[in-house]
């Protein structure tokens, strides 16, 4: 707005905040851009535009036509003179909670009044931050010839085992939201589309209470062909968190000083723990979990203690899991078939992404498939493929809502979620 200095604008927006000081009456305006304030003393402007500036209130939606002047007293440096005030729309008085976050609102009544408490500054920084995010990895994907695709939501079958699926009607039959877009990224690496990735959502009918679970959550998830191992996977992935990161620090510095967050990009590549030795890291620090069993969130925060103070790193591995604990499809250490190849993201004690490489070979899929109990019939539409020439793959599921959070310290994964749904809430 620098550059309109000396010039006649029109700018809209919401009310702020409004001060009348009796010889100069105060508007500060709010729109996407951020908040400008319009200045009319009783000296320099006609009486219908103090009238107009009188009679508003807060979240009122109006467009102020006036003269962009230079001045020391705000942040900005600039001001407007109105010559015209038009309200476009009244907000009633009460509000139901305060976007200044003068007044405080516990969560379920900022979630229950969500398009109002989005107006706040701070959540438009975290989804601008939140934005950025999503863009500089879906860039960096691309410039690396990975095919963005889509895949569907609708699935005829589970495809995790487990009874983690919310069921749809679907005509006159029941059918499933997908857990994972993992099996149909797979059928497309088999159908010779060698690097994919996508972002969308995902379901999980978790009865999960905590402040990182929730029942609808988007990814961005990525396949590719001909690997050599899960290190591949790795090595794609840190990059693009590496990338996006660079991206913020460089492009989102008003957000993430508004949110008083410092963003640090990474040094790839990321420090790597592996199975079993965890096992014994976590012995050593007093959080002991028996041999062949998953980490807990306990674990997670310290291995993410133990990588701060050994690597001096917030992002980390964790490989070569149990393979008792992983789906079907997950390949296992031929070596050692106890561990599967399967890799977990951390970021500041907490997982990001699961991934791994998968299992290509046909007689192994419906040997571990009949291992896990699933019923081999329901799975032709995915395993049949494998009878004719697949090759090595492998990928990562990220997610963006969890990503956002712990990038800026958020203490909620439902405040980096423009409308969460979870067990309790599926409105608005």
């Amino acid at each position: 707005m620098e550059k309109a200095v000396g010039k006649s604008i029109v700018v809209y927006g919401w009310c702020h905040d409004v001060r009348l000081l009796g010889g100069i009456n105060f508007l500060l305006l709010r729109d996407r851009d951020g908040v400008v304030q319009v200045t009319a003393a009783k000296n320099k402007v006609n009486k219908k535009v103090l009238n107009a500036m009188e009679g508003l209130h807060q979240e009122d939606i109006v467009s102020v036509k006036g003269a962009v002047a230079k001045t020391a007293k705000t942040k900005s440096g600039i001001e407007i003179i109105p010559e015209e005030i038009e309200v476009i729309s009244k907000a009633e008085t009460s509000l139901p909670l305060d976007p200044r976050r003068q007044t405080k609102a516990n969560l379920d009544t900022r979630l229950d009044w969500r398009s109002i408490d989005l107006r706040s500054p701070e959540n438009l920084a975290i989804f601008s931050v939140q934005s950025k995010l999503m863009s500089s990895m879906d860039e960096y994907l691309l410039k690396d010839k990975f095919m963005k695709v889509f895949t569907p939501s609708l699935i005829g079958g589970i495809s995790e085992g487990g009874s983690e699926v919310f069921s749809v009607v679907y005509f006159d039959r029941q059918v499933f939201l997908r857990q994972d877009p993992q099996l149909h990224r797979e059928l497309l690496i088999a159908g010779g589309f060698d690097k994919i990735f996508e972002i969308g959502p995902s379901w999980r009918a978790e009865k999960s209470h905590t402040i990182r679970h929730m029942t609808e959550h988007r990814t961005i998830a990525a396949e590719i062909a001909f690997i050599e191992s899960e290190q591949d996977v790795m090595r794609i992935e840190e990059q693009m968190v590496a990338y996006a990161l660079e991206k913020i620090k460089k492009e989102c510095t008003e957000e993430v000083e508004l949110l008083n967050v410092e963003v640090k990009v990474p040094k790839t590549p990321f420090p790597e723990l592996k199975f079993p030795k965890i096992y014994d890291i976590l012995d050593d620090m007093d959080k002991h979990i028996p041999e062949g069993e998953d980490l807990n969130r306990d674990a997670e925060e310290a291995l993410g203690k133990y990588v701060k103070e050994k690597f001096k790193a917030e992002f980390f591995f964790v490989n070569r899991f149990p393979s008792a604990i992983k789906p079907f499809y997950v390949m296992r250490v031929d070596e050692e078939p106890k561990w599967a190849r399967s890799i977990d993201l951390m970021f500041k004690g907490m997982e990001l992404s699961s991934g791994g490489q998968r299992e290509h070979r046909y007689d192994k899929i419906i040997s571990q498939a009949n291992e896990k109990g699933m019923n081999l019939d329901s799975l032709k539409w995915f395993t049949e493929v494998f009878r004719y020439g697949v090759p090595s793959m492998g990928g990562f599921s990220l997610g963006i809502e969890r990503f956002t959070m712990k990038l800026l310290n958020v203490e909620n994964v439902r405040e980096t979620t423009l409308f969460p749904r979870d067990t309790e809430r599926i409105l608005p």
